[in-house]
């Protein structure tokens, strides 16, 4: 009898220890979920359908992998989390061993019909992560990494220093106001902290925030949805290295090459070698500025001093044409005399140190100076037979007569030299205004567009 009740309490342990290994496993757990025969698995796992489903949703931003300005496209990494309740799941932890959750493939599980409103192609590079998390209390999580191709609205006009901010907003595709709600799980101020600390640069773009917000969107029915505002700004250390500041350096040698001497070949030479240079940066700039519809501001920029560069080549052979005319045309128009070397040289603050009475000098000559071969010698025979009537001439008074007519000549000769000069000088003096004006006009555009540079890139 003793040893029947010892084999019977025996049984009874070993009957227990398999009881409890039963009830601790997994297995278990999804038996007693019925996870494999939840009535009509494809709707809505509520008991009543009056009931709406509250789905809760996260995303962290992992990385920017690309921002297209051609096709206006992001390309960007995201970890996506999603809650929903399922009625039909429940069980008691303490009956499974304190059990309170596991992971499922839940091939039979209800799933929300999450639509991204801006994605423009449907990825498959995405990483396949079907698990689900099933909670004792009938929450349904789903976590996994997504790789999305959206929509963005990018505007370069402040290249290289833009801020971009695009939109990914997430809602149910099928389902109103009346089935689904969806809610952000955390709000801005959490998912822009768990964003800023998954965040991965690749170098072009830097995350500035994240903004969550939940609206409402009627199409005929009332759709809930949650949209999450991206601000990135570009990272410009490659682009000021690369292209502005050799534009800058570029522009100041130009403004430096209008003080090279006027008339001097080296100033035209150095300003064609300068704007062959800033074209090359050009064709630089043109293989890193993103391709758009409304040019950047820095674009414009270095459209309009290579245009200002050209200008001043063609003030320089302006004046070097200006010197030239010194010699092959003596004498100065009076319209140059009259609006540059007296109105605009005013304007211009020229400090001339000779009258200008003295700018205007007209060339008159008579025509019967210098005739030493035919005058002083018919009044020299008139003279002499006169004289051969009264008195006798010395030798000494004929000398001194051919001695006054030598220095009239002289005199003559130098008049003549001291006019061409006059209007050379004139000449040199135009130049010279014209080469100011140029010099100012230059200045003032490239400050203009200085500072409307500086003042775009710094609003």
């Amino acid at each position: 009898m003793t040893l029947h009740l010892t084999s019977l309490l025996l049984s009874a342990i070993l009957l227990g220890g398999v009881q409890c290994e039963r009830i601790c496993s997994f297995n278990d757990v999804l038996q007693n979920a019925s996870l494999g025969s939840i009535p009509g698995a494809g709707l809505r796992p509520v008991k009543d359908w009056r009931t709406i489903s509250h789905i809760y949703i996260d995303i962290t931003l992992y990385t920017i992998a690309n921002l297209d300005t051609a096709t206006q496209t992001l390309t960007s990494f995201v970890w996506l989390t999603l809650e929903w309740t399922n009625e039909y799941i429940s069980w008691n932890p303490n009956n499974f061993c304190d059990i309170k959750e596991f992971n499922t493939l839940g091939e039979s599980l209800w799933k929300p019909d999450l639509y991204i409103y801006q994605i423009t192609e449907v990825d498959d590079k995405s990483p396949v992560i079907p698990y689900y998390t099933v909670h004792y209390d009938g929450k349904v999580t789903l976590s996994k990494p997504l790789r999305i191709l959206s929509s963005c609205d990018v505007n370069i006009y402040k290249f290289p220093f833009d801020t971009q901010t695009c939109s990914l907003t997430f809602g149910s595709y099928i389902y109103t106001v009346k089935d689904i709600l969806m809610h952000p799980k955390l709000n801005s101020s959490e998912v822009d902290e768990n964003s800023f600390f998954a965040f991965v640069g690749k170098g072009d773009w830097n995350l500035i925030n994240v903004d969550v917000s939940e609206f409402e969107l009627t199409d005929g029915d009332v759709y809930n949805k949650v949209a999450y505002m991206i601000t990135i700004k570009r990272a410009p250390v490659v682009y000021v290295i690369n292209i502005i500041i050799p534009a800058c350096f570029m522009v100041l040698l130009d403004i430096a090459s209008m003080f090279i001497p006027v008339g001097s070949g080296e100033r035209l030479g150095f300003k064609i070698t300068v704007v062959l240079g800033f074209s090359v940066l050009l064709l630089i700039l043109n293989g890193m500025v993103p391709s758009s519809d409304s040019p950047p501001i820095l674009g414009i920029f270095c459209v309009v001093c290579l245009s200002v560069m050209v200008f001043s080549i063609i003030g320089s052979i302006l004046t070097n044409y200006m010197m030239t005319l010194s010699d092959t045309q003596p004498n100065v128009p009076n319209w140059v005399k009259t609006w540059i070397l007296k109105r605009l040289s005013r304007v211009l603050l020229f400090n001339w140190h000779k009258d200008e009475k003295d700018l205007v000098v007209s060339i008159d000559t008579d025509p019967n100076v210098g005739n030493t071969n035919n005058r002083p010698d018919m009044e020299l025979q008139k003279k002499t037979e006169e004289s051969d009537k009264e008195i006798k001439v010395n030798l000494e008074v004929r000398l001194l007569k051919r001695l006054l007519d030598v220095v009239l000549k002289i005199h003559k000769d130098l008049n003549l030299s001291k006019n061409e000069q006059d209007a050379k000088s004139e000449w040199y003096l135009a130049a010279l205004v014209v080469d100011r004006l140029m010099l100012i006009l230059y200045l003032i555009i490239i400050i203009i567009i200085f500072s409307i540079l500086i003042i775009v890139w710094a609003t």
